[in-house]
């Protein structure tokens, strides 16, 4: 992302020529940017057997995916639709992980057959994975009683948390898994997503590598908890090679307490793709009430939910008119028929933000969409999901066809 003649360029391109090419609204990814995130996630961590698993809920484009795949990374999967996804982009299944959330025996039996290792939540989850698949291996998932995240409904660990057996039941998970003679390989938690404050990530860890060595036969601990990237002005990135360098410790004192070296895995969440992505609307109405100066534009919550839903900030910039001194108050709208389709909100409701000045006509381009953008967007209202374009140095290409008509039906 870069400004030159007073207009946004993502990558070699300017936002104004991708919607010229490709419509509006658009989301777009900078190829660059998802390559450097992992490696920098990667670089930090000295310790030698770790492994990164990609949230795939954040993004599953296929091409995001193969983009992924050929990093070395791995996939986190939460449903039987990510496994197929993964491997059809060419993840192999050892490097697949199922965390089911309430699964299905259909899910289980998905698992089983494509050889999947799964991650049980629950001691009746594991009743019904038993019957499935006895003599086998799995991995458990424990609630560490430590909870974080950017908001309260992203938070999956502690008391209020639906996800993971609690930390204090582990005599219960050995009963469970010695009936039906499964043996668990792999331990995993996940505490929250969007998470700047490492210390309740640190302090996670504890939980966890405290409850690990309850298992003997353990290959590697699986540590959750999504890391955040800044949203607001205000909010820094997170000192990734202090990070780093406090799970290698924390970790390597570990395994050599334990008496062997484990696999490291990590699920960063967001933290890969979310900078990466952008997504583009025109300006197409402006208006005001006693209250508020509106501006509408062609996308909605439709496309980009986490505002509406979470309240969450995203910075939105005036790609047509970056650098002027001449500023307004305005709240950004949405084309959906929803009173809450809003994108310059908080928790509490509709804000105004400080733009530069706007017509209509000018391209938003509204930031940090590239995780949990796409991937949870809808056809309410029956309007059209948008394209996904790809783009590296002065090349966008198409990663996803917008819809069509026909494809409603």
């Amino acid at each position: 992302m870069k400004t030159i003649n007073n207009k946004l360029f993502l990558c070699d391109v300017s936002a104004e020529e991708l919607i010229k090419k490709f419509g509006s609204p658009l989301y777009v990814y900078e190829e660059d940017k998802i390559i450097e995130q992992y490696n920098k996630l990667k670089n930090a961590i000295k310790y030698p057997k770790t492994k990164i698993y990609y949230a795939a809920k954040a993004n599953t484009n296929i091409e995001i995916l193969k983009l992924l795949n050929n990093q070395g990374c791995c996939i986190d999967a939460v449903s039987p639709e990510e496994i197929f996804l993964s491997k059809y982009a060419g993840f192999e299944t050892k490097n697949i992980l199922f965390t089911g959330n309430n699964a299905t025996p259909e899910d289980f039996k998905y698992c089983i057959k494509n050889n999947i290792l799964v991650n049980i939540g629950s001691i009746a989850q594991i009743e019904i994975y038993g019957k499935l698949n006895p003599n086998s291996k799995i991995s458990i998932r424990i609630n560490p009683d430590v909870g974080a995240g950017h908001h309260d409904h992203c938070i999956t660990g502690g008391p209020n948390s639906k996800f993971g057996i609690y930390f204090d039941k582990i005599s219960e998970i050995k009963k469970a898994v010695e009936k039906y003679n499964l043996k668990i390989i792999g331990i995993h938690q996940h505490i929250g997503s969007g998470i700047l404050d490492t210390s309740k990530f640190l302090l996670a860890m504890d939980v966890l590598l405290s409850a690990a060595k309850e298992f003997d036969d353990l290959e590697f601990i699986d540590f959750g908890g999504g890391i955040g990237v800044p949203y607001r002005p205000e909010e820094k990135q997170l000192a990734i090679k202090e990070f780093g360098k406090a799970i290698t410790e924390k970790f390597s004192n570990f395994c050599q307490n334990y008496g062997k070296e484990l696999y490291l895995y990590l699920e960063p969440g967001r933290f890969i793709v979310a900078e990466a992505g952008f997504l583009l609307a025109r300006i197409v109405n402006k208006k005001s009430t006693p209250k508020h100066n509106f501006v509408g534009i062609d996308t909605g919550f439709n496309h980009l939910i986490r505002p509406a839903m979470y309240g969450c900030y995203h910075s939105i910039l005036n790609a047509s008119n970056m650098n002027t001194k001449e500023k307004e108050k305005l709240v950004v709208a949405g084309n959906v028929c929803e009173s809450g389709d809003v994108f310059t909100q908080n928790e509490d409701g509709i804000e105004d933000r400080v733009l530069p000045k706007t017509q209509i006509g000018d391209i938003f381009a509204i930031l940090n969409a590239g995780a949990y953008g796409f991937s949870m967007a809808s056809n309410y209202n029956s309007r059209r999901l948008p394209a996904e374009i790809l783009v590296k140095n002065s090349n966008p290409r198409i990663i996803r066809k917008r819809q069509t008509f026909e494809d409603l039906i």
